[in-house]
């Protein structure tokens, strides 16, 4: 009975010995699956901005900060210059072009065009002028004029229709004043006039063909080195543009009178811009030499539109001037320039200061570096 003991005894310790040597024993750990890696994630591509193009003002050769602004028609709008009462002039500085001509009795006006700027005030708005119907049709534009006298007013509308746009037609904000004569009392916004054609089916809108003149920031060759411009209507209607080589623009200056004109004394001051308070300044002037027509002492016309061969004109850029020629091959086009090759003329790229000078007008050097023009009316104007 003890033998059977002692064997059990024995098997349970030996199955005892093999359990234990399995629990002890070590395992080899199952492998966790392997996970792939990309080495080159793929990015999703996002929607990059497109450039937008650079919009070019046709009539200054600059950018436009908004271009919707060249989707109408030019404002231009009539601003004195006599009486002296109603100097300084406003908004003159934000105009792409400006023209300035006689208008008798030894007195000039001008008429500014707004197309890739606006200003909030312009003026004082004085009355229309016959020549006014020409250069409102090579530029596409409205009109904004002060009352005229009732033949003028009556071609003006005739020429231009609804486009002849008097500042008793477009109440404020268009126009805000009463009285044009009183030299202070009317003064115009072009972006309300603008508003108020787009409202009135004045200005259907659409980008008007304004292509003809040329721009290049490169000063051409042959130049004559002139630092000052003199342009007088009369000895007591004195404008002077001198170039000022820190801006490269022409700044203007003008007479005031000391005591009575009759006594003669006038001295040169800076001519400001009463919106800016700066002195005005241009990139570009530019003479064009033309037939004045005479129909009464303050009645006149200039035959722009009969001049396709080219007459002459007188370039003013970085310091230079430049002989060359003007012309009008379409009369719903800008005035294009040539140069004395028959070139396309290159202005420099901003705003542009243009007299319309008779034919027969004294224009020479009156010293070292400067050259006057005095206006004078043909003998059979």
């Amino acid at each position: 009975m003890n033998g059977i003991k002692n064997t059990l005894f024995a098997l349970m310790i030996t199955v005892l010995l093999l359990a234990g040597c399995q629990l002890g024993a070590p395992t080899t750990p199952t492998a966790a699956p392997a996970v792939q890696v990309d080495a080159s994630p793929t990015i999703q591509p996002t929607d990059a901005p497109t450039p937008q193009p650079i919009v070019l003002n046709p009539l200054t050769g600059l950018p436009v900060a908004d271009p919707a602004l060249l989707e109408r028609m030019p404002i231009m709008v009539k601003v004195s210059n006599f009486p002296r009462e109603g100097r300084p002039h406003a908004g003159l500085s934000f105009a792409d072009i400006v023209f300035d001509y006689y208008i008798g009795y030894g007195t000039n006006r001008f008429l500014a065009i707004f197309y890739g700027n606006d200003s909030p005030s312009i003026g004082p708005v004085r009355s229309g002028r016959l020549v006014d119907a020409q250069l409102v049709r090579l530029y596409q534009g409205i009109l904004g004029y002060g009352s005229a006298d009732e033949d003028t007013d009556a071609y003006l509308v005739q020429a231009l229709g609804e486009r002849a746009l008097s500042f008793q037609e477009a109440p404020c904000p268009a126009f805000c004043g009463e009285d044009t004569h009183s030299v202070i009392g009317v003064f115009a916004s072009s972006a309300d006039i603008s508003a108020y054609a787009k409202h009135n089916a004045i200005d259907l809108g659409g980008t008007p063909d304004l292509e003809g003149m040329h721009f290049d920031a490169t000063t051409p060759q042959g130049g004559t080195p002139v630092e000052q411009i003199n342009i007088l209507f009369n000895y007591y209607n004195r404008a002077e543009w001198h170039y000022d080589p820190a801006s490269g623009t022409y700044l203007r200056w003008i007479e005031e009178m000391e005591g009575d004109e009759e006594d003669g004394n006038f001295r040169m001051i800076p001519l400001l811009d009463r919106v800016t308070g700066q002195q005005l300044a241009f990139d570009n002037i530019v003479i064009v030499f033309a037939h004045y027509i005479e129909n009464a002492p303050s009645e006149h016309d200039v035959e722009l539109m009969k001049n396709i061969e080219g007459k002459r004109a007188v370039f003013y850029r970085d310091g230079h001037m430049f002989e060359g020629q003007w012309k009008v091959p379409s009369d719903q086009a800008p005035i294009q320039f040539f140069d004395a090759d028959g070139a396309p003329f290159p202005l420099k790229p901003g705003n542009t200061w243009i007299v319309l000078a008779d034919d027969n007008s004294i224009f020479n050097q009156k010293q070292s570096g400067a050259w006057e023009l005095f206006f004078v009316l043909s003998p059979d104007a």
